[in-house]
């Protein structure tokens, strides 16, 4: 079969791998019909290592440099293991696909995406969406209502993210938010907000048209190349937001998220980081301010689903491009990081080249 094979920075090769099987009763194979890039992707593209095991095999996975990437997506079953009882061939199905420690068919730690060993199939071995078929473990499965599209389905893992950014916060309804970038994550957050019941959503995007987006969605737009972000937010919020969500990966945005919050705010960092960053505690002490992380997510599948059958995170709203696995690397990964237009591209490996289209 065809995959995307990631051998170093700025080498991902499209090359011929052998079929994944079944190797133990509790798996499943999938043809995977839909696969997002994502901003993580990216990273490992541009900068990587980060998640991808170079050094050494993954404990879990097994694997190493090179591994086939790909970890938004959905696929129809085409296989079961004897012992597997969540799914039957022929179901259209969206992977979680968190690699943790796991025992028949289930993860075995509550907070599963805590654990140390934490991985993710598509970044650290074991098979990957951007293939035409992968193998995974019953537990990472989830069933897809039938009103839902398989582009749908790709959108479920970055929109547990953001459902799973919002839950982790102590945001109520009626409360304020302000979200410090509105790629593909950050407006999901505004979606999530949205679901949560957030009175007022400031988004900050220098990028005219993921501003556009953003204010589509609901949100009252900030171009930080215009005026100044903290004292815009102050302004649209009566004095500060409640929450901030920084979902940019850059030092300078982590506090200007600090500060756009009044005193008792809380911001959340969504981001993953290629560098450090650094702040003064003061900002938060003085102020009582509250900052925290989050990864990835837990126990939120079945709850997106049922938010994008209620009309979130509609893919109509965030899907701009889709491409053949062929050209994942010119039309995908290299335009991503050139266009900002851009906010998610889907890969559909069953597409032949020439067949990308636009929405």
């Amino acid at each position: 079969m065809q995959a995307a094979v990631w051998y170093a920075a700025r080498d991902l090769r499209v090359e011929a791998v052998e079929a994944p099987t079944l190797q133990d009763p509790h798996q499943v194979k999938v043809k995977v019909a839909a696969c997002g890039i994502c901003g993580s992707d990216l990273h490992e593209y541009s900068a990587g290592p980060i998640f991808i095991p170079v050094e050494a095999p993954h404990p879990l996975s097994g694997q190493q440099a090179p591994i086939i990437m790909g970890h938004e997506f959905a696929g129809e079953v085409v296989e079961v293991g004897e012992r597997v009882t969540r799914v039957k061939p022929g179901d259209r199905v969206a992977i979680e696909p968190i690699l943790s420690p796991n025992q028949d068919g289930r993860y075995l730690m509550e907070r599963y995406n805590l654990t140390p060993l934490l991985g993710f199939h598509g970044l650290s071995g074991g098979g990957g969406g951007f293939a035409e078929y992968t193998v995974v473990g019953e537990h990472m499965v989830h069933r897809l209502p039938d009103e839902l599209s398989y582009e749908q389905g790709a959108l479920v893992e970055p929109a547990a993210v953001a459902l799973h950014a919002v839950r982790q916060s102590a945001l109520k309804a009626g409360d304020s938010a302000v979200v410090f970038g509105a790629g593909p994550i950050g407006l999901m957050v505004i979606e999530a907000l949205k679901a949560a019941g957030a009175a007022r959503i400031v988004a900050v995007e220098p990028s005219n048209s993921r501003r556009a987006k953003a204010a589509e969605l609901g949100a009252l737009v900030v171009d930080p190349r215009e005026q100044d972000a903290v004292t815009a937010v102050h302004e649209l919020t009566d004095g500060g937001a409640d929450f901030a969500f920084e979902v940019t990966g850059i030092p300078a945005v982590l506090n200007q998220a600090i500060h756009a919050t009044h005193a008792g705010g809380e911001t959340v960092v969504v981001s993953i980081w290629e560098s450090e960053a650094a702040f003064q505690p003061n900002d938060l002490v003085i102020r009582e301010r509250t900052l925290k992380g989050i990864i990835a997510y837990r126990h939120v599948y079945p709850a997106v689903m049922a938010l994008m059958q209620r009309g979130y995170f509609r893919a109509e709203d965030l899907v701009t491009a889709r491409i053949p696995l062929a050209a994942v690397v010119e039309e995908g990964f290299e335009t991503l990081l050139e266009d900002k237009s851009q906010i998610k591209i889907i890969v559909r490996p069953g597409d032949q080249p020439g067949q990308g289209v636009m929405p």
